[in-house]
């Protein structure tokens, strides 16, 4: 039998469910979506997450798709697939929590006594964490901007959670650096590897969400829960990244797209005021690549515009 939260799912069978976090203001019960697949045979338990961000939608169909066709039968352990973490978020189709705006993902490990955001990231903790071995959290570049193909690598835990970031099949390994908080550091801190996966963005596309689905399969085939062996590629390569801000509002055209390789000065977007005068030129501060690019075109001045990965160095596994 498997445990987790309010479900047990015996082998071979699936169930899911919802662990209670709180109550709306119009009654409503709100708490973590579940879907569980219990395999007949033992194995490691893979968490999957997506939905941490309201408007990002690829890696929540995604999971629900792969859940679907995975046969009891010949699964070896468990897959925790949670579609849609952040629900108040979904319902605002927002970034952030209709709740209390909270980022969700920049307030890890949370708090129990706190707002709703805090007490969801504290039950993730709580409950989700202890009853699985490794966690693949699944995101886009929002509703606000696109973001290449990639996979987040908490630096310092690279023993931990390399096979994993591998397993997910992006040539692009952005090295995870100062901002904390995420869905993946209380998972790390725990001593379970933990990753997140980038893709898409803008708009729901179904390529971003075979993205996402051929990751998760490769991950299975990675940990051992399916039949087969992991793809990996050739090389991989590893970037740091910068995010660039907006000095000044108007109206914001990229220049150069997700995945663009650029060099030191190269023109990325520019900036207009509503005369077509321009009011700033956003250039690559090195030689390097473009991993983010804005998509709404209103910003203001201190909006993120642009995010640029510096390459550090290739993984040849």
């Amino acid at each position: 039998m498997y445990s987790i939260g309010p479900l047990t799912v015996a082998p071979g069978e699936r169930a899911h469910g919802l662990i209670p976090v709180g109550t709306s203001s119009y009654g409503v019960e709100l708490g973590i979506p579940l879907i569980v697949v219990n395999g007949v045979q033992d194995g490691p338990v893979l968490c999957v997450d997506a939905g941490v961000h309201g408007d990002e939608y690829d890696g929540q169909e995604a999971i629900r798709r792969v859940l679907a066709e995975i046969d009891t039968a010949t699964l070896r352990g468990t897959v925790v697939g949670i579609p849609c973490l952040n629900t108040p978020a979904f319902e605002a189709a927002a970034r952030a929590s209709g709740i209390d705006h909270l980022n969700l993902n920049r307030i890890f490990p949370g708090d129990a006594e706190g707002s709703y955001s805090q007490r969801l990231a504290a039950t993730f903790v709580e409950q989700v964490v202890p009853a699985v071995d490794a966690v693949v959290d699944l995101h886009t570049g929002g509703a606000y901007g696109e973001i290449a193909p990639l996979v987040i690598l908490q630096g310092g835990y690279e023993d931990l959670a390399t096979d994993l970031a591998l397993a997910a099949g992006h040539e692009l390994v952005w090295k995870g650096g100062k901002w904390g908080g995420t869905v993946r550091h209380p998972v790390l801190e725990a001593g379970k590897p933990a990753i997140t996966i980038e893709c898409g963005g803008a708009t729901y596309r179904e390529a971003n969400v075979e993205r996402h689905m051929h990751s998760i399969r490769n991950i299975l085939r990675g940990l051992g829960l399916v039949e087969g062996e992991a793809e990996l590629r050739d090389s991989y390569t590893t970037v740091s990244g910068t995010f660039a801000r907006s000095a000044s509002g108007g109206f914001f055209v990229a220049r150069a797209e997700p995945g663009a390789t650029c060099k030191e000065g190269d023109l990325i977007a520019t900036i207009t005021d509503h005369y077509g005068n321009t009011l700033e030129e956003v250039t690559a501060p090195q030689d390097g690549i473009v991993l983010w690019v804005r998509r709404i075109r209103t910003v203001r001045p201190g909006d993120e515009v642009v995010i640029f990965g510096e390459v550090l160095e290739e993984i040849q596994p």
